[in-house]
């Protein structure tokens, strides 16, 4: 995953829109790592021994590794990879990974009387701020959809992105109330990389790269995975690059070689060999259908 943050501006018409996101990011801690990234506002950085008090709602999801987080109202606790912590303004507040995990984060900051509501009824409380999801591969595009959408900045984007919050946070509710965390190993192991392979489609990655970050043979990785989703973990990982390739050509601004570059292709070529397997049409053909011939290629 590529480190990333942004905080946003909000309009008097975005807040009349009854839910405002206010910031997002992703964030990679190694073993060890130092913990908060100081980048980030004043207003927002804390260290462990002082908390810190927000005036917005924050909505965090653990990917890997785990950790610890306490609150005023809630004591002391492990957090571990698939769990949603959820932070509550004026509720003082501290967490942080292992040090011998790290983990990955992914986190929204939200404000606005929709949100309000949700817990004046009481949906999500503060003594109960941490939800144990498991690994949710639709929470986790959620995330990275809300996150890419900050990154375009185009007018309007606020009701669209807090449109994916409020559908996030369903989600996640739904997950808790139904149990559906209650999941075989293999389960867990198949949903960890299907998150590895979307959170490295950027990244020179491997299922034998996987497996080994999983802590498993990769025959028995291997044999799993196409059972449980009927593609092998190579197949899955190439169709994960694909679907971001397809995003990548609605971008008049990337060249067809960049895109090849930048999803770790050995060549243009290759890429627009696999491509043209994968999708029926060359990349150059994909963009003139989807939307004529104002792209570089």
């Amino acid at each position: 995953m590529i480190n990333y943050y942004k905080y946003l501006s909000v309009s008097p018409e975005d807040e009349h829109w009854g839910l405002c996101v206010l910031n997002t990011g992703c964030t990679h801690i190694e073993p060890s790592g130092p913990y908060p990234v100081k980048t980030h506002p004043t207003h927002h950085y804390f260290n462990w021994n002082k908390g810190r008090v927000l005036d917005e709602y924050q909505i965090i999801y653990i990917t890997r590794g785990q950790g610890i987080f306490e609150s005023k109202s809630y004591k002391q606790n492990i957090i571990k990879a698939g769990t949603i912590i959820i932070l509550f303004p004026g509720e003082r507040h501290r967490y942080k990974p292992n040090q011998q995990t790290g983990w990955d984060e992914y986190w929204i900051g939200l404000k606005g009387e929709i949100i309000d509501n949700l817990i004046a009824k009481s949906f999500f409380k503060p003594e109960n701020p941490c939800l144990y999801i498991g690994f949710n591969e639709s929470i986790f595009n959620i995330f990275s959809g809300i996150i890419d959408g900050t990154k375009r900045d185009h007018p309007g984007h606020q009701p669209l992105i807090s449109g994916a919050a409020l559908h996030l946070m369903g989600s996640f509710y739904s997950l808790s109330k139904q149990n559906l965390f209650e999941e075989e190993d293999k389960d867990i192991i198949v949903n960890k990389a299907r998150i590895l392979f979307r959170s490295h489609a950027e990244y020179v990655f491997s299922p034998e790269k996987a497996a080994e970050e999983l802590q498993v043979g990769y025959s028995w990785f291997r044999k799993v995975f196409k059972n449980q989703t009927g593609l092998s973990p190579g197949q899955y990982f190439t169709q994960v690059k694909m679907e971001k390739a397809r995003e990548m050509l609605s971008d008049p601004n990337l060249s067809i070689k960049e895109i090849a570059y930048n999803l770790t292709f050995d060549s243009s070529y290759y890429f627009c060999k696999v491509f043209k397997e994968k999708n029926g049409l060359t990349p150059r053909d994909y963009r003139r259908k989807i939307s004529g011939d104002n792209f570089k290629l």
